[in-house]
């Protein structure tokens, strides 16, 4: 049985993130991420996504036009149907009008590719139309900023579960989150993030993060990781420290006597930091042929250590680090609210989502250490 999948793809999500502008939602935003050399990444991303979807014989997708998802789809052999044509450049009114035919359209499903801004103006879409509409999305995550729980654990994960969507006739839905936070207080080093409604997507387990939680501290947490990562660090100075994002890594930089970026990375070079709130241009050229460690901690609720709010941190940057010197610390609380203790990697790298995955530890105190399982 033929099954009738709305497709978009917001062309431009994402490209903050590796010149670390941390978003990329407004023009003006846009136009700074490509005179700094961004390069958009929304469609190789959804192109992963696609190439786990099995049966395509069995899909007719009514997709936007050109960039947002018409050329993309056409090149992977689907069999599509043009239902919007997009402006150019495309904006956030293309993503609304486009869901909104696709919903007139009556499709079974809606796979877009984007972040949080995304989501919101699918929500829109939805609203504009209706609140009663059930019609279930799958978020296929391509942006910089993902709080929202209606977007799967990575690419992979999004064809994985339109594929399971298709072969169930009725699929159990499920009311998820959609969220989002002011980008420019966000830049400012201050998350104000906020729920605005909710749209339903198919329950399919494992395979859709959870929404991101703050992150709860006791002091001896940040003490206990205090003291660990400083004997450490005296016992090995020799080494480029990078610290990632979050408020573990800044607490803990501040313990040791650095004012580091909340939202930023951060690299230290004989107990001096060298580059605050770094892009991945900055950082490639700081580590090539220096020994370094990088330190990173878990987004809280959904345990990604990276591809989350760190796009800096690029598969470049990891393989000029090695991934035998990678160190992440994180709360035991935080890890134990975790279904299962599972750790996340969402790198745009498939192979290198492979290498990092299997076991590795976390420092959780002071001589205290989780073994968590790496997935992606």
């Amino acid at each position: 049985m033929m099954k009738k999948v709305g497709f978009l793809i917001n062309p431009v999500s994402g490209i903050g993130g590796r010149v670390g502008l941390k978003g990329s939602d407004g023009e003006n935003i846009q136009t700074e991420a490509f005179k700094k050399g961004a390069v958009a990444e929304a469609a190789p991303k959804t192109s992963v996504a696609l190439s786990f979807v099995s049966d395509k014989e069995s899909i007719d997708l009514y997709a936007a036009s050109g960039i947002m998802g018409g050329d993309l789809a056409r090149s992977l052999g689907f069999h599509i149907k043009i239902v919007y044509e997009p402006m150019r450049p495309t904006t956030a009114e293309d993503t609304i009008n486009a869901v909104r035919t696709m919903l007139k359209e009556e499709v079974d499903v809606i796979v877009f590719s984007g972040g949080d801004g995304t989501a919101r103006d699918v929500l829109t879409a939805f609203q504009q139309e209706g609140s009663d509409i059930k019609t279930p999305v799958i978020g296929i995550p391509t942006g910089v900023k993902i709080h929202s729980a209606v977007y799967a654990n990575n690419p992979k994960s999004a064809g994985l579960a339109l594929s399971s969507f298709m072969k169930v006739n009725k699929p159990p839905l499920a009311e998820r989150e959609v969220m989002d936070i002011d980008e420019d207080k966000f830049r400012d080093g201050i998350v104000s993030a906020r729920m605005f409604g909710y749209l339903s997507v198919p329950v399919v387990r494992k395979l859709f993060q959870h929404p991101k939680t703050a992150s709860r501290f006791a002091g001896d947490d940040v003490m206990g990781i205090y003291h660990e990562l400083r004997e450490y660090i005296e016992k090995n100075p020799d080494f480029v420290y990078v610290w990632g994002t979050g408020s573990t890594m800044c607490k803990t930089m501040e313990k040791l006597g650095f004012e580091g970026s909340l939202l930023g990375v951060d690299a230290v070079i004989d107990g001096q930091i060298v580059l605050k709130d770094a892009s991945e241009s900055e950082l490639i050229a700081l580590l090539s042929g220096k020994k370094a460690k990088l330190i990173v901690s878990v987004i809280g609720g959904q345990g990604h250590i990276f591809g989350r709010g760190n796009h800096q941190l690029s598969p470049a940057v990891l393989r000029l680090i090695g991934l035998n010197n990678i160190m992440i610390a994180a709360s035991a609380q935080k890890i134990f609210d975790l279904e299962n203790h599972t750790l996340y990697v969402d790198t745009s790298d498939p192979e290198l989502d492979k290498s990092l995955s299997g076991y590795r530890k976390v420092i959780v105190g002071w001589q205290e250490q989780l073994v968590c399982k790496v997935d992606c």
